[in-house]
């Protein structure tokens, strides 16, 4: 078990992206419904510091998707510190979709793609089945529900990093099924701390080792209702 060190110079050298990014999500929180977390320092550690979490588990120039991204996390703040990744925001909210377009356009993130759809129609086309070095998922969905959703995404060899609170082996557990199934194993779970005493996370780590039957997901909302 690695634990995750989060450094938070790594925010500060890039203050003026971030100050950009809160700025605009309270601007435009009451139109979307963005996020309830709207003091400063909460949001800069509960929302930026958290998503960077994820950042070095992600390969140089790695093409990533974040599904359900709704604000843009965790992906636009990994964006902000790594330039070198192509990232693309997956969230079926028309307006969340809007808000993420305008965000993109706002920091000048050119590497950095918005697509509105759902995840589990997304995963059936070409254009995105299994093409991902790696896909992240946070404050989404239950670990079995987001696997069957997430995994037909990633490339083999590639990665899913699902953002998880501290307590997670119940989760871990009911997972087997839809691993064996969809063609996943667990690489790692790592911890980390944020600070101001905001609690403990875990960052689950799923490595891709085969190809997703073409039958997953499902659809019509049974990777919810009915996990694997």
């Amino acid at each position: 078990m690695k634990f995750v060190d989060i450094k938070s110079e790594v925010i500060e050298k890039h203050k003026k992206e971030f100050d950009e990014y809160y700025d605009f999500l309270m601007t435009e929180n009451s139109k979307y419904n963005l996020t309830g977390i709207t003091e400063k320092e909460d949001v800069f550690i509960k929302h930026f510091e958290d998503s960077l979490a994820g950042a070095e588990f992600l390969p140089q120039c790695a093409s990533v998707l974040d599904v359900g991204s709704g604000a843009g996390f965790p992906g636009i703040p990994l964006a902000i510190v790594r330039r070198d990744l192509s990232v693309f925001l997956l969230d079926g909210n028309g307006k969340k979709c809007r808000f993420l377009s305008s965000c993109v356009e706002m920091l000048n993130l050119s590497g950095v793609k918005v697509v509105c759809g759902r995840a589990e129609e997304a995963a059936s086309e070409d254009f995105h089945r299994e093409r991902y070095d790696a896909v992240l998922s946070r404050a989404v969905a239950p670990l079995p529900s987001l696997l069957e959703l997430c995994l037909p995404f990633v490339k083999i060899g590639g990665v899913f990093l699902s953002y998880k609170g501290k307590c997670v082996r119940e989760e871990i557990e009911a997972s087997s099924s839809a691993l064996t199934l969809l063609g996943g194993k667990i690489a790692g779970v790592h911890p980390y701390v944020l600070d101001g005493g905001f609690g403990e996370r875990s960052l689950v780590v799923i490595e891709k080792i085969s190809p997703t039957p073409s039958k997953y997901p499902r659809g019509r909302g049974l990777e919810r209702k009915k996990p694997l």
